[in-house]
């Protein structure tokens, strides 16, 4: 098993692991590997959140409602480029 290290931490910081922990019946050290192994679970699917941008933003301004946008009137195509001319 490897170990880790974690320098510089603010005070409120260790504080706020140090209730967590006690909150959960944990040690800190515990507290502080089931935090970072939720934080970094692995994601293999594109639907899963933080994986797929655009439904991501849909999430996020959904509860604000939606707009309805009005078209504009398409143009019609002009001719395709002849290319054996």
């Amino acid at each position: 098993m490897a170990a880790l290290t974690i320098r510089n931490i603010s005070d409120d910081l260790k504080q706020r692991l140090r209730m967590s922990a006690a909150e959960h019946g944990r040690s800190m050290e515990e507290e502080a590997r089931q935090i970072l192994g939720a934080a970094l679970q692995p994601r293999d699917r594109a639907d899963e959140p933080g994986r797929n941008l655009a439904e991501m933003v849909r999430r996020h301004f959904a509860p604000l409602g939606g707009v309805e946008l009005e078209l504009p009137p398409r143009e019609p195509m002009r001719e395709p480029l002849k290319f054996d001319e």
